[in-house]
């Protein structure tokens, strides 16, 4: 191999020359400029423009194909939006009040995400890897440990492509960690991803058909907050520590992990009171069981960027993971929780440009006026749960009381949720008109879905990085529209 020469007197590598180059940015500015000037003249939601329905229709068909059944949602995008707008292949424009299940907090077509996707997109790969990797997923891991780091214990991270990955890695962590353990705790009505042993962990029926069932699951009932002001908090985390100590007794030793969904996602976005997860997390401490903290839904969305901030849980957790928002996903541990070589790997982490936008989100998270009480995020949930009340308050006949189901949480009130996950509750929670309601809304030029496991809701993940106060009547202008066809 000939000597290392010195090919330039440029000390910087070339490839950061490239990114940094005049060149590239004033194409890039071309670029912004041109998407910006298109994005603008998307300003109202829209019906279907005359001429592109019967195109759309064969999208939909060849997209239904692909999958051997229909789109739960006629939705194909454009690729072009405006903030909370977004375009669809028929020429209409709807309110995106789910972002894709809460991925996209900046909305669509977001000049400076894009602006550093497109600066990403001029590397040597597309894809990283563990094995061999560019910088970006090392500087998306320093930001967020950074991040994470301020109220837990959290210090190294494992990057992987979806979120499912993520809490596979996180189990296998907590099994090495309290060998030969093998069984698991988590909550009733949890969501843990697609995977087959998630699937076995998540407590949805209808994703464990077929399935075998070799991963070992104890259920905790999730925190009822209409039982525990009937009863007295103390009493009820009495009770729930109870239950707990006799799955612990039963099963001395071989549990390697309770799943703590602070806020769950699919069940409800129900929560729970910071002193029912603390004595359950200490109680779990107490007997060498791992603190898992699943915030993959949850992260970004309250009034702290960690949920387990905004509870003060931080100390306790061991694990945990995060996706979505990050455009990433990863697997956060301690230093107790550091795996040995060899337990974690695989071939891709992710894109170049999804970990410059990742790292992006971060700091714009970090350095915006999103959290605390008076923040961004607080201001929203306000603004959703007037709307909500005043829609009530005109239509009382589409939001009758909501009967608490024993044994799951109780949603008696027809709003909820925790900051910028927000849900609401019309027709007593009836599966039937609720998921009718989300197809109905969607006609009306909104896009939201549904949540919980009876009663059902209708949920929202905004995209509160650009959304407007002011665009919330609007918003709901759409929904009265389609909660009125379901009423009848």
């Amino acid at each position: 191999m000939p000597a290392t020469t010195n090919a330039t007197s440029n000390t910087t590598p070339l490839g950061q020359q490239l990114s940094e180059s005049p060149v590239v940015a004033q194409a890039l500015d071309t670029l912004i400029a041109e998407v910006e000037s298109k994005s603008a003249q998307i300003t109202v939601p829209r019906g279907p423009v005359d001429g592109m329905s019967e195109t759309y229709e064969a999208y939909m068909k060849r997209a239904a194909a692909t999958r051997g059944k229909g789109l739960l949602y006629p939705y194909i995008g454009s690729g072009l939006g405006n903030r909370a707008l977004v375009e669809l292949m028929d020429g209409s424009v709807k309110w995106d009040m789910i972002c894709g299940i809460g991925v996209n907090f900046f909305g669509h077509s977001d000049s400076d995400l894009i602006r550093a996707s497109l600066r990403a997109s001029l590397g040597d790969v597309t894809n990283h890897g563990n094995l061999l990797s560019n910088w970006g997923p090392y500087k998306f891991s320093e930001t967020l440990l950074e991040l994470a780091g301020r109220n837990s214990g959290l210090s190294q991270a494992f990057i992987s492509p979806t979120g499912a990955l993520a809490n596979e890695n996180a189990l296998k962590v907590c099994y090495q960690k309290h060998a030969p353990a093998s069984r698991v705790i988590a909550f009733q009505d949890c969501f843990m991803g697609r995977t087959v042993t998630m699937a076995q962990i998540g407590d949805s029926a209808g994703a464990r058909v077929g399935i075998p069932l070799s991963t070992q699951v104890d259920y905790m009932p999730f925190f009822d907050e209409v039982e525990a002001e009937a009863v007295g908090l103390a009493k009820y985390i009495d009770g729930a520590l109870v239950r707990l100590q006799e799955f612990i007794d039963r099963y001395p030793r071989q549990h390697a992990c309770f799943i703590f969904e602070l806020i769950q996602g699919e069940g409800g976005f129900n929560t729970a009171k910071r002193d029912y997860f603390r004595a359950l997390m200490e109680r779990c401490k107490a007997n060498s069981i791992a603190v898992w903290d699943d915030e993959i839904q949850t992260f970004g969305r309250t009034e702290s960027m960690f949920a387990y901030e905004a509870l003060d849980l931080g100390d306790l957790v061991d694990v945990f993971c995060v996706g979505k928002m990050t455009q990433v996903c990863a697997t956060l541990f301690t230093e107790e929780y550091a795996p040995k070589p060899g337990l974690l790997s695989g071939t891709f982490t992710g894109t170049g440009a999804a970990f410059d936008v990742g790292n992006r989100m971060l700091e714009r998270l970090r350095d915006g006026d999103f959290y605390g009480a008076d923040g961004v995020i607080a201001k929203h949930r306000d603004a959703f749960r007037e709307q909500v009340r005043a829609l009530a308050a005109r239509r009382p006949e589409w939001f009758p009381k909501v009967e608490s189901v024993p044994g799951k949480p109780g949603a008696l009130d027809i709003v909820g949720g925790t900051g910028g996950m927000m849900r609401m509750t019309p027709f007593g929670g009836k599966k039937a008109k609720v998921t009718k309601a989300c197809r109905a809304c969607f006609d009306e030029g909104v896009v939201l879905f549904y949540c919980g496991h009876g009663p059902y809701h209708l949920r929202m993940l905004p995209p509160l990085g650009v959304m407007k106060l002011e665009d919330w009547p609007r918003v709901f202008e759409c929904v009265e529209r389609g909660l009125a066809k379901v009423a009848g």
